[in-house]
């Protein structure tokens, strides 16, 4: 059995290649920037904090000591706070490269994007394409997956996005798309089984695409009708809204979150992810499976239908929230300061009435702008959950009769809570 080392081990694909090779015997070691929640749910593995955007050659060495094949799954759509493209799969591959033939590692199976090769109308694709080649111009023994988009029982990015649309009552049609040859996950995770063996053909670059061409909509349509759904209106989208979704998604972005409708997504898209299967069959004998086919294996449960429910409903519920703990801050700061501090005293405050006020408008400002960053959104959950509660006690002691009153507002506190937790619970994309 193999000694593996696979970068990007905790996203859609690595996971799956992990967990796949570990369980047919083979000594895995998985990398990425973060890894104590995937130690815990895979300690079979050995585990290791690196980034590869960031890591020089020097730092990758020890880690390839007696290692005989590199996996690397990293990847980003689009920078932004947490994610730098050109330097994860330009610059940080260079240095893997250049540290692997300096380890005397052979082997490298490589993920790339399909298209690269024949256009580049992005930084993704650009810098794929750059990586690519930088591998190719090396002497290692170097295989390229180019896949098409990825479906699988477990989904992120894209494969997320088509299950929330699919469970929408009325679907939008993105305007100016082109068609997609998706691949079956269990696909690709069996093609890197199959490259991983010391015997198996070398220097390739591959198109990993499945049987059949749909276009986006028609793969929400196969999704919906999979989740059990009734078949959906759709609503073409005008170009000019379906260009705001797509800038309101870099701004999400810039925040540091990962939205998988982005401009990136919108160039990318637009050229579509097709390609030639037949080197690929050739070289693995594998046959690709048709989506339809994989879904039909594996009909859905109640959990998926949860996750396709709730999936666009995620940002909502945090935008909905932010808006609600600024707005609450800045009407106690501002037209409401003078009732709420007569309020206070009416429940005896005193002279601390026009303090507690402040400090209450500065502390919902705090949380509400907290959850609109993607770093600070956990913590400021916890905290909108910590200041609610002090809100109920305060209001209990100080003013109790506002239980009863007809706008209830100590009784909403309640689902202001629960709207939290839910939003703690569905935080984490993967």
């Amino acid at each position: 059995m193999a000694r593996i080392l696979i970068i990007g081990a905790t996203g859609l694909i690595g996971a799956h290649v992990a967990a796949d090779l570990a369980a047919a015997g083979h000594d895995v070691t998985g990398v990425a920037r973060a890894v104590d929640a995937a130690a815990r749910a895979m300690p079979s593995l050995r585990w290791r904090a690196l980034d590869l955007a960031r890591a020089p050659s020097a730092d990758w060495v020890p880690l390839l000591a007696g290692i005989d094949v590199v996996v690397n799954c990293a990847g980003a759509l689009q920078s932004g706070p947490a994610d730098d493209v050109s330097a994860t799969h330009e610059r940080g591959l260079a240095a893997l490269v250049t540290a692997c033939e300096s380890a005397g590692v052979r082997r490298v199976i490589h993920f790339s994007a399909m298209g690269v090769d024949r256009a580049t109308p992005t930084e993704f694709s650009r810098s794929k394409r750059a990586g690519d080649e930088a591998l190719m111009a090396s002497a290692l023994d170097w295989v390229i997956l180019r896949p098409s988009v990825v479906l699988g029982p477990a989904a992120y990015g894209a494969s997320a996005l088509i299950r929330g649309l699919a469970a929408l009552p009325l679907l939008p049609v993105m305007p100016a798309t082109a068609p997609l040859q998706p691949v079956a996950l269990a696909d690709v995770v069996a093609t890197v089984a199959f490259f991983s063996a010391p015997n198996a053909p070398a220097r390739l670059a591959l198109e990993l695409a499945g049987p059949d061409r749909l276009d986006f909509n028609a793969l929400v349509r196969l999704y919906r009708r999979w989740l059990g759904y009734r078949p959906a209106r759709e609503i073409a989208l005008p170009a000019p809204i379906a260009g705001l979704f797509y800038r309101l998604g870099d701004l999400a972005g810039r925040l540091g979150w990962r939205p998988p409708v982005r401009s990136t997504a919108q160039r990318e898209i637009a050229r579509g992810a097709v390609g030639d299967p037949s080197a690929w069959q050739r070289a693995t004998g594998l046959a690709p499976q048709a989506i339809a086919a994989t879904l039909a294996a594996r009909p859905a449960s109640v959990q998926e239908r949860w996750f396709a429910g709730l999936y666009l409903l995620k940002p909502v519920i945090l935008l909905s929230l932010a808006l609600f703990w600024i707005g609450s801050g800045l009407a106690s700061l501002g037209p409401g300061y003078e009732g709420g501090v007569a309020l206070m005293r009416q429940g005896g405050a005193g002279a601390l009435a026009p303090l507690a006020v402040i400090g209450g408008g500065l502390a919902d400002l705090l949380v509400g702008v907290g959850l609109i960053v993607h770093l600070t959104a956990p913590l400021a959950l916890l905290g909108g959950i910590a200041v609610a509660l002090f809100y109920a006690l305060a209001g209990s002691v100080l003013t109790p009769w506002l239980w009863l009153d007809p706008l209830a507002p100590l009784l909403k506190i309640a689902p202001i809570i629960a709207l939290h937790l839910v939003a703690l619970a569905t935080l984490r994309d993967r």
